[in-house]
């Protein structure tokens, strides 16, 4: 198929960036995110809140910042199966990684009720279960340790210049928020293909791959479309709900479709029995580097995951967790199963690197400063 007919299927938007104050550099085929009126961007705040994402007093213990769990070069994840907090207690999940953060409809894995990133943020701050930064106990020293540094009191005073007194946890959150909206991920392969015009951009393999990822036969671009392949995003001119979650069958502890009981997704917010195992499809860009996959870390490399989705489901042959998750009544109905050969599967995963954007993961403006 031409690349137009890529272009439409990936949801192209267009959209302008707004035409006052910080306008975002968005790439070809971007639609405008979602900036929250009582918190624009600014050159100033970006910087600062840069500064800050990396900033490891923020932390109770001062040992970890926010970027020691999201790593540039893994597309702000961090190659663990859980996360770690800053006393060492593992985490129930898989890292998120920060691609085009800014187009999350939800911001975690399975919490519908986080929906911006200054709410979302209070979790890894202050939460005690699990324990991230666990700034909580000291907040107020947490915050000092900010306020009594002469750069910082500088930078503070540029990003929030209205401000008598700007060194405050909501100025913090807001300036750590407004950088992780730049965080934008649009220079691949397979964006030079689609979206740039360069027909040579994707090998015959990478095409293959493209062309099975967008067949009915997969259904892969049904939880894993538009521009940032994931159905749960949003931008400025959204217009329908994209909190979507999705129970993809991989474990059935009870036969009745039961999650292990630290992991039963959006059940755990809403107690309905039918959000059991559901968790937000993650945006697929740079997907390749972000390994191990999946809510809970359990799968090893992208070949495992097309393999549990070509079963229709995991099979957890023993342990606590045993059970044949392509049986579950829960399962989505976009999880069917599928037949491939090596073959394909190969080109299919030879496609999912081609949405690997190397000047995203090198980019000197989200580096450590």
């Amino acid at each position: 198929m031409r690349a137009v007919g890529w272009v439409a299927l990936a949801g192209l938007a267009a959209c302008a960036a707004p035409e006052e104050g910080y306008v975002l550099d968005l790439p070809e085929g971007f639609p405008a995110p979602v900036i929250p009126a009582d918190n624009p961007l600014t050159a100033e705040k970006i910087e600062l809140g840069r500064h800050l994402f990396y900033e490891t007093r923020l932390s109770g213990n001062e040992t970890q910042s926010c970027g020691s769990c999201h790593l540039q070069e893994l597309a702000f994840t961090d190659g663990r199966t859980v996360g770690l907090g800053s006393t060492g207690a593992p985490h129930a999940r898989n890292v998120n990684g920060l691609t085009n953060v800014a187009y999350n409809s939800t911001l975690t894995w399975a919490n519908p009720l986080l929906t911006d990133l200054e709410t979302q943020m209070l979790l890894p701050l202050f939460g005690d279960d699990p324990v991230e930064m666990g700034a909580a106990p000291g907040q107020d020293a947490v915050l000092a340790r900010i306020a009594d540094d002469p750069a910082y009191q500088e930078r503070f005073a540029a990003a929030y210049p209205k401000l008598d007194a700007p060194v405050t946890w909501d100025t913090t959150i807001g300036a750590i928020a407004s950088f992780m909206r730049t965080l934008i991920s649009g220079d691949s392969p397979f964006d030079r293909f689609a979206y740039q015009g360069d027909g040579s951009a994707l090998s015959p393999t990478e095409l293959r791959g493209l062309e099975l990822f967008y067949s009915e036969r997969l259904e892969c671009h049904h939880c894993h479309g538009g521009f940032n392949f994931s159905e749960a995003s949003v931008h400025a001119d959204s217009v329908f709900d994209a909190a979507l979650f999705h129970n993809t069958g991989l474990y059935d502890v009870d036969g009745q479709g039961a999650y292990p009981a630290n992991n039963t997704g959006v059940y755990a917010i809403t107690g309905d029995p039918a959000d059991m195992g559901r968790f937000r499809p993650p945006s697929l860009r740079n997907v390749a580097v972000t390994a191990p996959y999946l809510h809970d870390g359990s799968a090893a490399t992208l070949e495992e995951v097309v393999r549990i989705y070509e079963r229709g489901g995991r099979l957890v042959e023993d342990g606590p967790n045993a059970g044949d998750g392509a049986e579950s009544p829960l399962k989505s109905g976009l999880v069917p199963g599928f037949e491939l050969t090596d073959a394909e599967r190969d080109d299919l995963i030879a496609f999912l690197g081609s949405l690997t954007d190397t000047r995203f993961l090198e980019d000197p403006r989200f580096a450590p400063p």
